[in-house]
């Protein structure tokens, strides 16, 4: 083997452990209770169940849901924690069934708990109490409580209807997202306390498309 062949081969495993130990440091700075703010994220319900199709949970899809907690995300400044307990403690079936009328999929509440909540330094009860007390903080519109129909919305209308709903909350605060023609979810950040943060970042990352449709509510 020549030398410039070697010489790549170091340079490979070098770069290979660099990654190795890049991914380390990032995954240790992600300490449960170690982040900058939350954000809450309320999914539109039709959006994810028209996306889902067969596979969509009855227990979401058959029901006249319209904005649902999709989750509560610790955040940094920039990026966020996830995944920062491995196992997750247990979340009680008593817990499980409690969020089942604000996140209304069993699947979803543990998934969240298991990515998100373990990085809130709260136990179980005490992070799935935080998603209420964030989702209390919020009013919905009251015309996006009841959609029985195909509605062409832009982004800037949706936010500009939260924001008239939620004194205080200002356009950097909050961030509509679509999947290139359907609204998605509504992502609003705030401190620990539950006031509203701005958040830049999230900000950025909003639905660029200037009309979306909001597909209508599903069941009874």
């Amino acid at each position: 083997m020549n030398l410039r062949r070697l010489a790549r081969l170091g340079f490979a495993a070098l770069a290979l452990l660099g990654l190795s130990l890049g991914t380390a440091v990032a995954r240790e700075k992600d300490v449960p209770g170690q982040f900058d703010y939350y954000l809450l994220a309320l999914s539109w319900s039709p959006t994810h169940c028209e996306v889902e199709g067969k596979n969509a949970e009855p227990s979401q899809c058959s029901r006249p849901f319209a904005f649902v907690v999709h989750g509560l995300w610790p955040q940094y400044e920039r990026g966020w924690p996830q995944d920062c307990q491995n196992p997750a403690p247990f979340v009680p079936e008593q817990t499980v069934r409690g969020m089942l009328e604000l996140m209304p999929s069993r699947r979803l509440v543990i998934h969240e708990w298991r990515k998100h909540g373990t990085c809130s330094g709260l136990g179980p009860n005490g992070y799935f109490d935080a998603v209420r007390e964030a989702r209390k903080a919020v009013v919905i519109p009251d015309r996006f409580t009841r959609i029985d129909e195909y509605t062409m919305v832009s982004p800037n209308e949706v936010e500009a209807a939260f924001r008239a709903a939620n004194p205080g909350l200002q356009s950097d605060m909050i961030s509509v997202g679509c999947d290139g023609r359907r609204l998605t979810e509504v992502k609003i950040c705030m401190d620990k306390q539950f006031g509203f943060k701005r958040c830049e970042e999230v900000d950025r990352r909003a639905c660029k498309v200037p009309r979306i449709v909001m597909p209508p509510m599903r069941g009874g």
